[in-house]
């Protein structure tokens, strides 16, 4: 008999929500954020809501400035361009360490993530980016760098949002997303492998074309 899902507490609820809303551009950056009437909508209480928003603003999608004063961080060319400079030296280092370092749970980790990555072909379709994050968060932890891993993936949770911004942004080819799809198939077989120089040179060359280097572009543009 199957399992039925989890019941997401409010706190969790709530910060999906608005997590969702945020990064499907239903709720714009810069916008203010009236607790009251998000707690309304969403059908909490302002105690969820406010978790919610401290959980967010840790991601770096929200700023709060007083109890009461929340809005969307602005996204700009600047940040999206430090972002996509961190990364593109962090997750080579990252996919290298996990060629030398990987256990066969962790191969295992890696092939299951790899099984779910599907083309991102919609901004609004948040699970595919659910999907991708975990391919990475599999190499990531396969590493065994608690202190790489956890930069990473706060690095994840702010880049969310500039991958929107290049998806929405620019079109991309059937050619880019099989290119993409490749790209990740090629890192896994490198990382499962062994191989540390290769894993290293294919997620560099995944990081040169990702969406968060298109989002600089876009941002520019502006």
């Amino acid at each position: 008999m199957p399992v039925p899902p989890p019941i997401l507490t409010k706190n969790a609820y709530a910060y999906e929500e608005l997590r969702r809303r945020i990064l499907t551009g239903e709720i714009e950056e810069g916008s203010v954020l009236s607790q009251s009437r998000l707690a309304q909508e969403i059908g909490v209480s302002t105690t969820p809501l406010r978790e919610a928003l401290r959980r967010l603003a840790a991601e770096g999608l929200v700023e709060l400035k007083s109890h009461s004063d929340a809005r969307v961080a602005a996204l700009t060319a600047d940040e999206a361009r430090d972002l996509y400079l961190i990364r593109e030296n962090l997750d080579p280092l990252a996919a290298g360490l996990a060629a030398e370092s990987r256990t066969p749970s962790d191969i295992d980790d890696i092939q299951a993530a790899l099984a779910q990555v599907v083309p991102l072909r919609d901004a609004s379709d948040l699970a595919a980016m659910r999907a991708h994050r975990d391919f990475h968060r599999a190499i990531y932890t396969a590493s065994h760098n608690p202190l790489l891993t956890g930069i990473l993936e706060g690095l994840w949770d702010k880049a969310d949002r500039y991958r929107q911004v290049g998806l929405r942004g620019q079109e991309e080819s059937e050619k880019d997303r099989l290119r993409v799809q490749e790209e990740h198939q090629q890192i896994a077989e490198a990382v499962i492998s062994g191989d540390a120089a290769r894993a290293r040179d294919i997620m560099h060359r995944h990081i040169v074309g990702s969406l968060g280097r298109r989002a600089i572009a876009v941002l520019s543009k502006d």
